[in-house]
């Protein structure tokens, strides 16, 4: 591999027993979806090949592994997991993990969480933006980002439907509008919670350039200054996300990912595919994106700047 080849930190699988479960649960069109994907290690890697991806972390998308009960979600928690470290273990080169946890049942999530990390060698952790309506700020979650800060781990940070998606969705499939929103609303309850200050060492990854943040940070800021949150000596809402981590699944380029530079700057910008929900000719589309953009220096390019990143990402657990 070169070292322009991409790390794609936003890359998902499905198994035949998940897809199973979840339609057991009754869930036949994933948060607005017309269906389930399919996925086989095979097929990921030839879309690897053809574009140019040096190596995939794997992880389960949204809706996550709970479906109600606390007990079947750590079960299909195990299962996933164990599937994902040994596709790991079969292909170190070319694919890493991040392990699913059965949120919002925080005990269960420990064990896994240690389970994962500590047996398994998972790469870090995988959370949805909310679970069954808690947001990551809550504080029952307090006790996972106490272990997790302790870690240093990667937190993988994946949007999810937020409560009442029927309704604010408008018919419409949930990933085009809402994940961003709710990407958002949950990196506004970790700053305005102050758990992005309490547990400075997770390295949060946060999806989609960061959802609608790069626009809203300023006002975050503006009330933050107004009604207090977080604590009171803390950094401004745009230094605090700006130590986050962001991927740019989805649609970068033309005008996002200049928008986020803009926010933000791009020492911790990510490369993602978000396959296999994205389909393969799409991610293609938009590797092809990346490539024709304008890049971000006479002697610089997207594919080298986020690989770099990538990999001050998995060698430092430390901000």
């Amino acid at each position: 591999m070169t070292s322009t080849g991409l790390i794609d930190v936003h890359a998902h699988f499905v198994t035949d027993a998940y897809v199973a479960a979840a339609r057991s649960a009754g869930i036949e069109h994933p948060d607005g979806m017309p269906g389930w994907p399919t996925w086989t290690v095979d097929e990921h890697l030839d879309l690897m090949r053809r574009s140019g991806i040096e190596k995939s972390y794997l992880s389960i998308s949204s809706p996550g592994v709970h479906f109600g009960d606390d007990g079947a979600a750590r079960s299909l928690a195990r299962e996933v997991n164990t599937f994902g470290a040994r596709v790991r273990a079969e292909h170190p080169r070319r694919f890493g993990h991040f392990a699913s946890l059965p949120l919002p049942d925080v005990e269960g999530s420990l064990a896994e969480a240690a389970y994962a990390l500590d047996v398994l060698g998972a790469d870090g952790v995988a959370v949805e933006t909310n679970h069954h309506g808690l947001y990551l700020g809550d504080p029952r979650f307090e006790p996972l980002w106490e272990d997790l800060g302790r870690r240093g781990a990667v937190v993988f940070v994946h949007p999810t439907s937020p409560p009442h998606a029927e309704d604010l969705a408008l018919g419409r499939p949930r990933p085009m509008l809402e994940f961003l929103f709710d990407t958002a609303r949950t990196a506004s309850d970790l700053l305005f919670r102050g758990v992005l200050t309490r547990h400075p060492r997770i390295r949060w990854v946060l999806t989609h350039g960061g959802g609608a943040l790069p626009l809203l940070a300023d006002r975050m800021e503006l009330f933050r200054t107004l009604l207090g949150g977080g604590p009171a000596d803390a950094p401004g809402a745009v230094e605090q996300l700006g130590r986050l981590w962001y991927d740019m699944a989805g649609t970068p380029f033309p005008r996002q990912i200049p928008a986020f530079d803009a926010a933000f700057g791009t020492e911790r910008l990510l490369y993602g595919s978000d396959y296999c929900w994205t389909p393969a000719d799409l991610a293609l589309s938009q590797v092809e994106s990346v490539d024709s953009a304008v890049q971000p220096s006479a002697n610089d390019t997207w594919r080298a700047l986020t690989t770099r990143n990538a990999r001050r990402l998995f060698t430092t657990n430390t901000k």
